[in-house]
């Protein structure tokens, strides 16, 4: 039986080549873009041959949320991977305003646990829940400071996950904080030293490696552990 990926933030870069490797892999794909716009995954959608979907999501709106769990309520999900971070610049903390530091927390902490906890209902009885950190979430790998408010929101993002993970201790869902690597995107910048391609393949190969693994890792893409 083909399995099913829902991607989550799947318009560009990591989110659109996770999209893509799913697809060569042999999976149905359900993607979300933030709004109604046409996007790089409608493009590889076309190409699809009806094994990729769109679906339009704002993951900072709670009620576009529950809207698109009661679009996909006769779907069943193997993978929930949930792709989110944006940064306003590397300012010290103290010169972050606080409607960045908002923006960036609600983005990148707040609202993929409201996905989840949204959305894991559709998950398969031993699917598997995920969702991109980084190794800038790291307290123990912290060792250079920088990117205050985008470290922050990643660390947040790490114990929120931790807390999910200790509420539903009793679930065989597999659960992984993964960190892609530093990778050449708008977030990651040019000086970054890994391409998409060389990152994507390595994150789904780790994601299905766990697979049927229950409890909560924070991985990198080649399947090494991250300290916390």
């Amino acid at each position: 039986m083909t399995q099913t990926a829902l991607i989550v933030g799947a318009s560009r870069a990591l989110g659109l080549a996770l999209a893509a490797e799913y697809l060569r892999l042999g999976w149905d794909v359900i993607g979300t873009v933030r709004g109604d716009d046409r996007a790089e995954l409608h493009t590889l959608a076309d190409t699809s041959d009806g094994r990729l979907v769109v679906e339009s999501l704002d993951i900072t709106e709670p009620d576009q949320i529950s809207a698109l769990h009661d679009r996909l309520a006769a779907r069943t999900i193997d993978l929930l991977f949930v792709k989110a971070g944006v940064t306003k610049g590397n300012l010290p903390i103290a010169e972050v305003p606080t409607e960045m530091f908002t923006e960036v927390m609600v983005t990148n902490a707040l609202s993929p646990l409201r996905v989840i906890e949204t959305l894991r209902s559709l998950v398969a009885p031993k699917g598997t829940i995920g969702v991109m950190s980084s190794r800038q979430g790291s307290l123990t790998m912290n060792t250079n400071g920088g990117q205050d408010a985008y470290r922050a929101s990643k660390s947040a993002l790490n114990q929120l996950m931790r807390c999910y993970a200790a509420r539903y201790a009793d679930d065989a869902h597999t659960l992984l904080l993964l960190n892609p690597g530093w990778v050449k995107t708008d977030l990651g910048g040019p000086g970054a030293l890994l391409t998409i391609d060389e990152s994507i393949p390595g994150v789904a190969a780790t994601i299905n490696a766990q697979a049927g693994t229950p409890g909560l890792q924070f991985l990198d893409y080649q399947g090494e552990t991250v300290p916390w």
